[in-house]
């Protein structure tokens, strides 16, 4: 258990299956509910990842490190179990000295806020315990998370699995931020911002009748439909580290 930038999160070893299931237990979670992870640089990425949208990366380089959680598709061939992901995998690089300093020790750790599903986040090593006593092995304390007088606000989470991507949790990064570097961002109702859809259709009356049917295949998916490939269980729950 160790600080993050938004609340302390208890942590395991991403690629040990018996690790990761007794983080899930230590919470009360099930599989249906898989631990994000959190990553100590950029360019551990693409170790992780595969499929990497251009308009995630601009992200990542914008807000890593920092309040924001992408779902991407996994990297195949990793020798993990997080749970029923559904393919996919929820990375963050966390804006906290402590938190870096270990993710650069152990490398990548399945992290999920430290308490007990339905109580509220832990925001002291000693809030933490007091929930989770034995069930982990490490406190490490490192004072106040958020900082005293910082609002406690868990991250915003985007889901680069689709096209185009689109916010899943609103949180530390707002939707005015993040369509500074990808305009077309969907919100969390599946919408996009006005002067995108003025675009769009403007596009839209451009084309002649006689190629409207050419135009529009294949038929893109609902604004507000959530494909298969990104599973709403992937997302962490909110407080979540």
């Amino acid at each position: 258990m160790f600080p993050t930038d938004t609340v302390y999160g208890i942590a395991a070893d991403a690629f040990s299956p018996l690790a990761v299931t007794m983080l899930l237990a230590s919470k009360g979670r099930s599989r249906k509910m898989p631990p994000p992870v959190l990553i100590p640089r950029l360019n551990a990425l693409d170790g992780l990842a595969t499929d990497v949208p251009a308009e995630a990366r601009r992200l990542a380089e914008a807000f890593w490190p920092g309040g924001l959680t992408l779902i991407l598709h996994a990297q195949p061939s990793l020798d993990w179990d997080l749970g029923e992901t559904k393919g996919t995998v929820a990375l963050r690089i966390p804006a906290d000295e402590i938190a870096q300093d270990l993710l650069t020790l152990t490398g990548p750790l399945a992290v999920s806020s430290a308490n007990r599903t339905g109580h509220a986040a832990a925001q002291t090593a000693a809030d933490a315990e007091a929930q989770l006593a034995e069930s982990v092995e490490v406190y490490l304390e490192g004072g106040p998370r958020p900082a005293e007088g910082a609002e406690a606000l868990a991250s915003t989470i985007v889901d680069a699995t689709v096209q185009p991507l689109r916010v899943v949790r609103q949180g530390a990064i707002s939707l005015e931020r993040l369509r500074g570097v990808v305009p077309g961002l969907l919100d969390v109702d599946g919408k996009a911002a006005e002067g995108e859809d003025a675009a769009e259709t403007a596009v839209e009356a451009a084309v002649p009748e006689a190629d409207a049917e050419a135009a529009v295949e294949p038929a893109a998916p609902e604004a507000d439909a959530v494909p298969e490939s990104a599973p709403r269980a992937a997302a962490p729950e909110p407080g979540s580290a």
